[in-house]
């Protein structure tokens, strides 16, 4: 499949105009080993380092399309690999702020490096475990949890602004939390595979 297909499936699968001129936007297999670029393209997800993967493109539009990315918001990817979903997140919104925390480090050090070749310039890389969040830059409007919990991140709910939103997976499905005047809102969407969260 070449970038073309891709984009074809995702849209005959329904995902809005902006989250696909997103994706055509960023080259993932600048993200990718260099034994691995003829897959840039397929819609699966791909081995990185040390257990890490590049989520299947279907899954981060899926992903993505939950969050409900507005301008100039205050954006987090706890998990943020190689940097892919990070430099998406910089073409849907080039107004926002957006970090990302992973906790491998020389996964973090290629992807700002990458991101900086790249000049997504509204994007910042921490090296670290994103397990507790990132208290020093909260509140945040969104955040994207890109490895699987084994249960809901209620722990990150203080790090969330009014109206915002999380997006995670837990276990074996994908789970958009809202915050609005206080209250927690869940929607449940199951049948989804990642790699586990790891713990701080």
């Amino acid at each position: 499949m070449d970038k073309p297909q891709l984009l074809a499936s995702l849209k005959a699968q329904g995902f809005p105009q902006k989250i696909l001129q997103a994706f055509a936007k960023v080259p993932r297999g600048y993200f990718l080993p260099q034994n691995l670029q003829a897959y840039a393209y397929e819609d699966q997800a791909l081995p990185l380092e040390q257990g890490a993967t590049i989520s299947q493109p279907y899954t981060i539009a899926f992903m993505l399309n939950l969050l409900d990315i507005k301008p100039s918001q205050k954006i987090l990817e706890i998990g943020s690999g190689c940097g892919y979903v990070l430099a998406i997140l910089s073409k849907l919104s080039p107004s926002s702020k957006i970090y990302g925390i992973e906790v491998i480090k020389s996964l973090a050090e290629k992807s700002k490096q990458i991101i900086s070749e790249l000049k997504y310039k509204n994007v910042n890389v921490l090296d670290g475990n994103g397990f507790q969040g990132l208290k020093e830059k909260a509140p945040f409007d969104r955040i994207l949890i890109s490895a699987a919990a084994d249960k809901l991140p209620e722990h990150l709910y203080p790090q969330l602004s009014n109206d915002g939103i999380i997006v995670t997976p837990v276990l074996g499905s994908i789970v958009q939390i809202k915050k609005q005047k206080g209250k927690i809102k869940l929607k449940e969407f199951p049948g989804f595979v990642f790699v586990p969260l790891v713990r701080a």
